[in-house]
């Protein structure tokens, strides 16, 4: 399959080793129908990144009008500058809902019967390097949209202007592109630190319970093994000096956290525990050996948006790491 990277996991005896290509892998015909419907979603993900990198907001127009209140001109500047900014913030919501659909149709693929986890990811590696890229999209949207306040700010302003209009029985034309429902729908999203983490985990926790009859295991060993994977290529020399562009590097480490995380919210036990699949010490060793610019924003990921770091059965070894 091309320049494939032989990655071995955490142990060699216990656990099968495979190739993982995550700069090379093409669907074959059995991957070829998911794989495109994924596609179809994955097309969109650099020009929503694109889009919220270019926010500027709408901080100075809609100060002028809260401290001129009276003033009319103030207060249609502000508002006609802050609509396009909500029509803008329901697109990435919008796309958040299309990513749901995408990982859960791949996790369906990477964890039904007869295969296990591990040779699901060894047969389909076009679909295991699409769910990689889903991660890390969204990793990459979260740190974005954590530099900008101004996407609260300007969601709120706009809330409370609409329910004032609304009294006041203006004419609301942008109803008509975002309902008061789908505004409540976004305003839960924004108020995340993390939103597109959010969306995927609630979305993998929604996939275990809905399909009761797949073992969770199926789900947990498919994670837990893809963070193996990453882990591997990331330490390992002889196979990071593979990589055909350095970017790639940063790709596995997002990659890394996004299912540590996704597990650490499936697994009732979560991902610190001395039970998990998971090298977690191995994982933040990792991280922490890397240039701290391109770590920082993944590691507070893994502080701050896990869910089980400060249960008591958490090692204090790996507390103190990610101090």
């Amino acid at each position: 399959m091309g320049n494939l990277l032989k990655v071995l996991t955490r142990d060699i005896e216990n656990y099968p080793h495979f190739f993982l290509d995550f700069e090379n892998a093409q669907p074959t015909e059995g991957e070829r129908e998911v794989w495109n419907q994924v596609n179809s979603v994955l097309q969109d993900s650099e020009n929503i990144l694109t889009g919220l990198q270019a926010y500027k907001g709408a901080g100075q127009e809609i100060r002028d009008a809260i401290q001129n209140p009276s003033d009319f001109t103030l207060q249609e500047r502000a508002w006609n500058s802050v609509c396009p900014l909500v029509i803008k913030l329901k697109k990435f919501y919008s796309f958040s809902l299309r990513l749901e659909e995408a990982l859960q149709n791949l996790l369906e693929c990477l964890t039904c019967a007869p295969f296990t986890p591990t040779q699901h990811l060894e047969r389909e590696q076009a679909l295991a390097k699409q769910f990689a890229e889903i991660l890390h999209f969204t990793l990459r949207f979260d740190e974005l949209k954590m530099r900008i306040p101004a996407i609260q700010n300007d969601f709120s302003y706009y809330r409370r202007t609409i329910s004032r209009n609304r009294i006041n029985n203006m004419n609301l034309d942008i109803e008509r592109e975002v309902n008061n429902e789908m505004a409540n729908r976004m305003s839960l999203f924004y108020a995340e630190a993390t939103p597109m983490l959010k969306t995927l985990s609630n979305a993998t926790t929604n996939f275990v319970t809905e399909n009761k009859t797949l073992p969770l295991e199926n789900t947990t060993d498919c994670l837990s093994t893809m963070a193996s994977v990453c882990k591997v290529m990331l330490e390992t020399p002889e196979y990071s000096s593979r990589f055909s562009s350095e970017d790639t590097l940063l790709f596995c480490m997002r990659v890394m956290v996004g299912v540590i995380i996704l597990y650490d919210h499936v697994h009732p036990n979560g991902a610190f525990n001395k039970s998990s699949k998971i090298d977690m010490k191995g994982c933040i060793k990792v991280l922490k050996d890397q240039p701290a610019d391109n770590v920082e924003g993944l590691l507070n990921a893994l502080k701050f948006t896990t869910k089980h770091l400060n249960d008591e059965s958490t090692p204090k070894n790996i507390r103190t790491m990610l101090q």
